[in-house]
């Protein structure tokens, strides 16, 4: 069986879906037939444009607000969720925030609110989520990393780190459930042209990158769709840089 005979029995959940590079994958998903879950914590007019966005264009989708830092949170989307649509058999962990500072001006909460957000709430739905997907022996977890997680840039201590835990979890997960049919990989942007990147995107960025663009938001989601269809069942544990070859750039 493959992901199309999934499309009807589940559906799919797409955290921080309220705009940027979660709202286009919860909208690339749905265009591909599933039915999506669209996870926001604050901004509730966002989602509900994500939602009418993948309505219009004749998909179905939910709404579902939900603190991923908060485990009764998560609980909560779930049960939700899978009470419209049916089980989750594609998990994109995208919800992230960021508290950038050098590292000796970052102080305990503020180090500790991204890392719960960011690496904390990706391993509670991850968690919730594999329940289902193991028992029906097929899924895919995509967890949106970040450039940050794989070499040193000043100012995002606690990003980073949370970031390269989230490529450890990546690793880790998707060694433990790869005989299941459950796949786990992560995708790493590089500069992506949303709201939380507005700051650095200076007139002079894209002539640091080899692709000479910044990228969108749609660059990063037709690689994270990929990662969830049936093409990409034999690929798990793995990190996927999306960052016009920045990554493997000399400094």
């Amino acid at each position: 069986m493959d992901s199309r005979d999934y499309t009807a029995r589940g559906c799919a959940l797409v955290t921080g879906a309220s705009r940027g590079i979660g709202a286009a994958c919860a909208l690339q998903l749905a265009r591909r037939g599933w039915n999506v879950g669209v996870n926001f914590n604050s901004d509730e007019a966002g989602a509900r444009r994500t939602v009418g966005e993948i309505e219009a264009a004749g998909g179905h989708a939910l709404a579902l607000r939900g603190d991923v830092a908060d485990q009764c949170a998560v609980e909560s989307v779930f049960e939700r969720l899978e009470a419209e649509y049916g089980p989750v058999f594609v998990l994109v962990n995208n919800a992230g925030i960021t508290n950038d500072a050098l590292a000796v001006q970052i102080v305990d909460d503020e180090w500790q609110r991204v890392l719960d957000t960011n690496l904390s709430g990706a391993f509670r739905m991850t968690r919730r989520a594999l329940r289902q997907m193991l028992r029906a022996r097929f899924g895919r977890v995509i967890n949106i990393a970040s450039l940050s997680g794989l070499r040193g840039l000043p100012g995002q201590a606690n990003y980073a780190a949370a970031k390269a835990g989230m490529i450890g979890l990546t690793m880790s997960v998707g060694v433990e459930v790869a005989r299941k049919g459950v796949t786990v990989n992560a995708v790493a942007p590089g500069l992506i042209e949303t709201d939380m990147a507005r700051e650095i995107l200076t007139d002079g960025v894209a002539k640091r990158i080899p692709a000479q663009r910044v990228g969108q938001p749609a660059d990063v989601a037709s690689c994270v769709c990929f990662l969830a269809s049936a093409e990409a069942g034999y690929i798990t544990g793995s990190v996927i840089p999306v960052d016009g070859g920045m990554s493997s750039a000399a400094m």
